[in-house]
């Protein structure tokens, strides 16, 4: 069965804003790769077709494929890599409070990429007030 993480992110306001920073450390020659303290106990279901959402002011708008799940160091030092496809896929808005480090998200709760539900990108700013009004 396929799960899925979601986690705030912290730094962009926007997944243009992801997209170009992560487009810098690729070629700095850096992996996508999201650290947390945690190593995911259900990581095999993860790596079995899961992705990471990523939450934006309060909304899952893009998710990036799971390729990857590692703990590194040990003791103090001791932390998970989560390494993510390079590919950054459209979600429809989902609103998500806020939270710290990652939750699961199961599959049937996960927000349907944009171009299943329609054609073309659909702006942020258009799909909030479209949300906010309850129409989405």
């Amino acid at each position: 069965m396929t799960l899925h993480l979601v986690k705030l992110c912290v730094g962009a306001s926007t997944p243009e804003d992801l997209a170009a920073w992560r487009a810098q450390r690729a070629a700095e020659g850096r992996r996508a790769v999201v650290h947390t303290r945690q190593t995911p106990r259900r990581a095999a279901e993860l790596l079995a077709g899961g992705s990471l959402f990523w939450v934006f002011k309060g909304v899952i708008l893009v998710r990036q494929p799971i390729a990857g799940v590692e703990t590194v160091g040990e003791g103090a030092l001791r932390r998970c890599e989560i390494l993510l496809g390079e590919r950054m896929i459209r979600t429809a808005p989902h609103p998500r409070r806020a939270f710290q480090g990652w939750r699961y998200l199961d599959a049937a709760d996960a927000p349907a990429d944009l171009d299943a539900i329609a054609e073309g990108d659909v702006p942020d700013e258009l799909a909030r007030r479209l949300r906010d009004a309850g129409a989405w």
